[in-house]
């Protein structure tokens, strides 16, 4: 087969790949700053507050450019 023929087939089902790999991403990045969150809280207890805090406010970052990720896969190229 030759590769336009494979790039026309694979064509059709480029969305579901870019919503998958937007998940992927986006459950590491909030996997890393709860995490994060978790060994600083256990470092300096009295920060808590101020550190949930944060962590909320990098975890709608991070789930933000996720969303971002999938309604760019919804923009029609011209091929």
């Amino acid at each position: 087969m030759d590769p336009v023929s494979i790039l026309a087939d694979v064509n059709g089902s480029i969305a579901p790949i870019a919503f998958g790999l937007a998940s992927i991403g986006s459950a590491i990045g909030v996997g890393l700053v709860v995490g994060k969150t978790i060994e600083s809280v256990a470092r300096q207890p009295e920060l808590q507050g101020r550190l949930s805090t944060l962590m909320f406010l990098g975890i709608a970052f991070t789930e933000a450019l996720a969303f971002i990720a999938i309604a760019v896969a919804f923009i029609p190229f011209p091929a």
